[in-house]
Formats: C-alpha cells, sequence, structure tokens
C-alpha cells in the first residue's frame, strides 16, 4: 500500500517538473515470482523509479521499455520467462521460476483518467474499490486496452469507450462480487478475442489504533510507517503523547477514555492495540469497542492480565468476542526488547487481518501466494 502513495508522490513531482513518465504493472504471474499482480514501477523519461515489479532483476530491462514507451507513447506487454534455465537472461540470476506479464502505459497528464489518476480516486477515501486491466496474451506485441476502468461506490468511472461493449456486462458482474469479496482476481474471456482482466481490489491502508503512549509503543509506530499503516496514538498524557514522540502518527488524541471515544473513526480495516500499561484505562477503552467488532484487538501483557480484563468486563454485562482479542498481544518468536516485541505484534496483525496461521513458509504445502487467476 505504501507503494501506490509512493508512486502517486513521484508522478505528482513528474507533472510539476513536466517529466513524462510510464507506469509498469504486473498483471499475470505463472508460477512463482517475487512480486505479484499488481506490483508497480514509475518509469520517469530520465531513467528514475518508484516502486518495483520484481526483486530488483526485472527493473534494467524493464526500464529500457519503459523510455521506450514514453517515447512512442503506445503502451506495451512485456513476457518475463524466468522458467528460461538460462537465467543470466535478464544480467542477473533470477532465481524464480515463473511467467510474469508486464503491462507498461504511458501517463498522459492531460488525460483525468490515466491510470495513476484512477489510483488516486481508488484512495480518495477508506471504501473499497476495483480498478480493471485489460490486457491481451494472443496480441501482446500489440497496443493494449490497459488500466481503463474504477469501480467504486457502485459505477464505474473511466474511459468506457476503448473496452469491448461485449465485454461490458461480465465486468459488471464481477466488480459487485469483488468489491465485496476483497480479492485480486485474473479472469480470461477466451469468447472475447481471448482477452484477459485484472481485477484488483483497491483497499484502504490498515489503521491502528494504539493507546499508548510509551517509550516501548515508538518502535511499533515507527514499524507501522514503514508498512503504510495508520497510526492514530490516543493517550491521556499530554507530555507523552506529543508530534515529537510519534512524528509518523496520523492522528494524535489526548484524554480519557470518555473524552477520546467520540472522536474516533473506525471500519473493517482498523485494529485496536491496548498498549497503555494502565488497567483501568484499558477498561473503559474495552467497554466502548468491544461494540465495533474490529478484526483484531491486541492487549499487551501477561495472560492472567487479560483474563482479569474480561472477566470484569463479563461482571459488568459485557461479553465480548473473544476470538478477536488478542493477549497477550504478539507471535511467539522470542521478543525481548520493544522493537522485537513490535515485530511480534505487527506479524500477528498481518497475519490475523491475511486470515494466514503465521507458520513457517518451509512448512506449507504448494506455492507462497494463492492462486489469484478465476477462469
Amino acid at each position: 500500500m505504501k507503494e501506490l502513495y509512493q508512486i502517486i508522490e513521484a508522478y505528482r513531482l513528474c507533472i510539476a517538473n513536466q517529466q513524462k513518465s510510464a507506469l509498469a504493472t504486473v498483471v499475470k504471474v505463472d508460477g512463482s515470482a517475487y512480486r505479484r499482480p499488481g506490483a508497480r514501477m514509475l518509469v520517469t523519461e530520465e531513467g528514475q523509479l518508484t516502486g518495483a515489479i520484481s526483486g530488483g532483476c526485472l527493473e534494467g530491462d524493464a526500464l529500457r521499455k519503459a523510455q521506450a514507451v514514453i517515447f512512442q507513447q503506445k503502451s506495451m506487454l512485456v513476457t518475463y520467462d524466468t522458467t528460461d534455465e538460462d537465467d543470466q537472461k535478464f544480467g542477473v540470476g533470477l532465481g524464480c521460476n515463473g511467467i510474469i506479464q508486464v503491462l507498461i502505459e504511458p501517463i498522459n497528464v492531460d488525460d483525468k483518467d490515466n491510470p495513476i489518476e484512477l489510483l488516486i480516486k481508488a484512495l480518495s477515501d477508506r471504501k473499497h474499490a476495483v480498478l480493471l486491466t485489460v490486457f491481451s496474451l494472443k496480441r501482446s506485441r500489440e497496443q493494449q486496452i490497459g488500466t481503463k476502468l474504477l469501480f467504486k461506490n457502485g459505477k464505474f468511472s473511466g474511459d468506457e469507450s476503448s473496452i469491448p461493449h461485449s465485454l461490458m456486462p461480465e465486468m459488471d458482474q464481477m466488480v459487485n462480487f469483488l468489491e465485496q469479496e476483497g480479492k485480486n482476481i485474473i479472469k480470461p474471456y477466451p469468447k472475447l478475442d481471448e482477452l484477459h482482466v485484472f481485477y484488483e481490489v483497491i483497499k484502504a491502508p490498515i489503521r491502528i489504533l494504539l493507546f499508548g503512549a510509551g517509550n516501548d509503543t515508538q518502535p511499533l509506530a515507527k514499524m507501522a510507517d514503514l508498512l503504510g499503516w495508520d497510526l492514530w496514538l490516543i493517550d491521556g498524557r499530554k507530555q507523552q503523547a506529543s508530534i515529537s514522540r510519534f512524528p509518523t502518527a496520523s492522528k494524535i488524541l489526548i484524554g480519557s477514555p470518555e473524552e477520546v471515544m467520540e472522536k474516533l473513526e473506525w471500519d473493517h480495516h482498523t485494529i485496536a492495540l491496548l498498549m497503555t500499561h494502565n488497567f483501568e484505562y484499558e477498561f473503559q477503552v474495552m467497554s466502548s469497542i468491544h461494540a465495533w467488532k474490529l478484526p483484531y484487538i491486541g492487549i499487551l501483557g501477561p495472560k492472567k492480565k487479560t483474563e482479569k480484563l474480561l472477566d470484569r468486563l463479563e461482571k459488568s454485562g459485557i461479553k465480548p468476542n473473544s476470538a478477536n482479542i488478542f493477549g497477550p498481544v504478539g507471535l511467539d518468536i522470542g521478543a525481548e526488547g520493544s522493537e522485537e516485541i513490535a515485530l511480534s505484534i505487527l506479524a500477528e496483525v498481518n497475519a490475523v487481518l491475511s486470515k494466514k496461521s503465521g507458520t513457517h513458509l518451509k512448512d506449507k504445502i504448494g506455492p507462497i501466494h494463492e492462486e489469484n487467476e478465476h477462469g
């Protein structure tokens, strides 16, 4: 998610500096690859890169092709076959075993529905959106239809005139399903000249309601920023909850639970972390947030503390959904210091929201990533 914001920032810089650019997007992967569909890289005419489409293996070749796209103002679909035994093909050992399709599109800043402008619209609020990219493997050497449509708030925006008329009903059916499902899908349409559509669900960044402004929460705030997550800091201590101590927080709220609760905003991508070291404060917080049905509530401290907190809530007539409450918070990685604890907590949050177990990848049967092609 943070990569998208960086690309948007670089795009705006291109406009300010009157530089031309192209956007490279991974639209399909068969087999294994370092990046999955939706990975992007903005390339300027001067060769500056923002984002990535691989672990560094493909960027050099993609840069050259992107500059050709900028010069010709014509999109292209590039196939990188990393199953080739000659793994020096792109100048380095690829180390993957897949076929990667990368769409490279020129960015016309005068077009208010160009691919990056559509991304900006998708990220304008915290509602789900579906970005649609149309490409053809059969006619890979020809100019591609590309990223032309965005579905949000129940309607399409973008350039519908560039989409084959017979494809629109199919797309309309898919986006309504995907907006709720929340998963990316690449769908082939064999009867429509073998076109493929990459349906990419653009979600809001994870929002963390971090209760606690002690020294031990500062590493967590920094790491959350690296992940591109939106952090709101809440504490009753003005001297602790400050912008100088938490420069990456998007919002800081100071006060008692009663004072701050009405100022908080949450949705399905919001989680809460109780790290105040103040049992009474956290009890009052839990008395309110239990009803929000957050997908994750983490409580710092020993298991007995969480049990005591839940017991007191129950005696007060409140029975939270214990399945979404994680206390002690974090994965069991042997964390000791505040930095390691922060890593443990954020890893668990990511695993829970991704509906993953947090086990060793080496023990996983099958590919690391789920197949996202839909027949």
